[in-house]
């Protein structure tokens, strides 16, 4: 196995890492920069007032995106395994 073929299985990880937490990292974002707004306009200094519309968001965002991320990190490991006899010689 060449250093080349390692940066290249590490390179294809970080990407699938990064399209498997985009959603949820984007959603929850969203929903606190609003949360945060929010509390800017009515001055309520409440700390566990962002919590649960993240944690709804968040579900909500594994619920709709979760079918994809599975099917991407199927699809990863598949090519991954597939290529294990050509990474052994």
């Amino acid at each position: 196995m060449t250093p080349e073929t390692v940066i290249t299985i590490g390179q294809q990880a970080l990407w699938v890492t990064m399209l498997i937490a985009s959603p949820m990292l984007l959603s929850a974002l969203g929903v606190g920069l609003l949360v945060g707004m929010f509390q800017a306009a009515t001055q309520i200094n409440e700390m566990t007032l962002s919590f649960i519309p993240k944690l709804l968001v968040l579900v909500l965002a594994l619920i709709f995106a979760g079918p994809w991320m599975l099917g991407v990190i199927v699809t990863y490991t598949r090519q991954l395994m597939e290529q294990i006899p050509s990474l052994i010689s």
